[in-house]
């Protein structure tokens, strides 16, 4: 029997940084996956793939609508090749999960393929696809098993015409109608892709406005701009009802006053969220507490009841998301590894990757409101730098949030041309206390998308900015 340090059951962003980190500190790592590819949903049916086809739908939208105002003339009708446009994106994943399988190699980690179930607190049974098991004992043991897409009790999953994310990323066709359940971020994105490429979306949402978790003005600036767009949203409607025939869905739900409104589309991609996947991990022969909303129970090191058990990622409480996975990983291998590693959850950063993007940290507004925290706001729109003129990138705004007394950056909201990667400067402005004025004084590259937030820190510290 194989002994190990660390066995890390799952490969997701969380799992395989977790097993690179151990390896690094001097750890003899073991990482366990069920699936052939390593990379979790992120890189095989989640955060990579998706961007690879929102950059290939984007591409094809500036090539019908915006090509010909930057003088870029296309002789005949431009075409979707969608099976090439999914090739491709394979290709970026295949790529990519290739990536881990050599860092795997180079940090010596072994690689199981199987699904990973607890036997006792130190030994993991790994079953095979070829029916055989194999059993390892490891001295500690981090859990990274992610999450799976949410449905609705009353919600059939047939993966045809009533489908997941996860379906939505490889269809055939481009739909002529996609009803969208839920109008978070994974709903959202895969609607602006199939926008974009010709079909009918209507976002059906149950609460009182789009991506509810963030703050109150990125919700309605982004669903402005993406009424535009030609996606159509119900708010405050509740879906009761979804039935599928062979080439039609029907989904009914119930308005704002309680009316009941039917939407008919050739497909429903359901997006209400993601739940912590435990299946099959046994985790009651080592005695793991699982919660009453499926996720595994750890304290403030991320070490469950068990005490050489972890756990990590999706499967904890938290943000689902990649990055926080990640930093939780590399915090679980440096605490084995005795030292003192922290994480600011406050400072982990949201981003929505439609276009424009939108990107956030720190606390929104109703938040501090509800804390009774005395704060000033500063706001500056993308339309008044030249750099979005330049790139006709002209939707969108940076706010920034300042305690009223101390002027420190409370909260940094953004949506517009590359938020996604703007938001590290105010996440790093934030890791340090910075000051709106901190901010302020900071020399910015002239042209770029990121004056915006200097120039929002200028109205948050004494409402002067420069170019407004």
């Amino acid at each position: 029997m194989s002994t190990y340090d660390v066995a890390v059951i799952g490969s997701g962003p969380g799992g395989y940084v977790a097993a690179i980190r151990c390896a690094q500190l001097g750890m003899k790592t073991a990482i366990i996956e069920k699936y052939s590819t390593l990379g979790g949903t992120c890189l095989n049916v989640g955060c990579i793939p998706s961007k690879a086809l929102l950059d290939s739908s984007h591409h094809y939208e500036h090539a019908v609508k915006h090509f010909a105002d930057h003088g870029i003339e296309i002789p005949g009708e431009v075409k979707i090749n969608l099976e090439k446009m999914i090739a491709r994106k394979q290709a970026v994943v295949d790529q990519t999960t290739g990536g881990v399988d050599f860092l795997m190699k180079k940090n010596n980690i072994e690689v199981y393929e199987g699904v990973g179930a607890f036997k006792d607190a130190t030994h993991i049974d790994i079953a095979k696809a070829d029916g055989t098991t194999e059993t390892i004992e490891a001295k500690n043991t981090i859990i990274a098993t992610g999450s799976k897409p949410s449905t609705l009790p009353f919600i059939k999953i047939d993966k045809k015409r009533v489908i997941t994310s996860t379906e939505a990323l490889k269809l055939k066709e481009v739909p002529k109608h996609m009803v969208i359940i839920g109008g978070g971020v994974i709903g959202l994105e895969l609607g602006q892709v199939y926008r974009r490429l010709g079909a009918e979306v209507s976002v059906v949402e149950y609460m009182d406005r789009i991506i509810p978790g963030m703050d109150k003005a990125l919700s309605r600036e982004l669903q402005k701009v993406l009424k535009k767009q030609g996606v159509k949203f119900y708010t405050s409607h509740k879906v009761t009802e979804v039935k599928a025939t062979a080439k039609q869905v029907t989904v009914t739900a119930d308005d704002k006053k309680g009316n009941p409104v039917q939407f008919k589309g050739d497909y429903c991609l359901v997006s209400v969220g993601r739940r912590p996947y435990t299946d099959g991990l046994n985790a009651e022969a080592a005695g793991v507490k699982i919660n009453e909303r499926g996720q595994v129970e750890v304290n403030d090191h991320l070490q469950t009841n068990v005490p050489n058990i972890y756990a990590i990622g999706d499967v904890v409480k938290g943000a689902m998301l990649a990055h926080k996975a990640e930093e939780e990983g590399v915090f679980v291998a440096e605490t084995l590894a005795g030292q003192k590693p922290h994480i600011d959850y406050n400072l982990i950063p949201g981003v929505v990757y439609t276009w424009p993007e939108v990107a956030a940290v720190g606390k929104t507004e109703e938040e501090l409101k509800e804390a009774g925290v005395a704060y000033k706001s500063g706001q500056f729109s993308f339309r008044a730098l030249g750099r979005s003129r330049a790139s006709a990138d002209l939707d969108g705004f940076v706010k920034i949030l300042a305690d009223e007394k101390t002027d420190e950056v409370l909260g940094v909201h953004m949506i517009g041309a590359r938020c996604a990667d703007i938001i590290a400067e105010a996440v790093t402005a934030m890791e340090f206390r910075a000051s709106a004025e901190d901010i302020s004084r900071m020399s910015h590259a002239h042209p770029t998308f990121t004056e915006a937030v200097k120039e929002a820190a200028l109205a948050a510290t004494d409402n002067r900015p420069l170019h407004m």
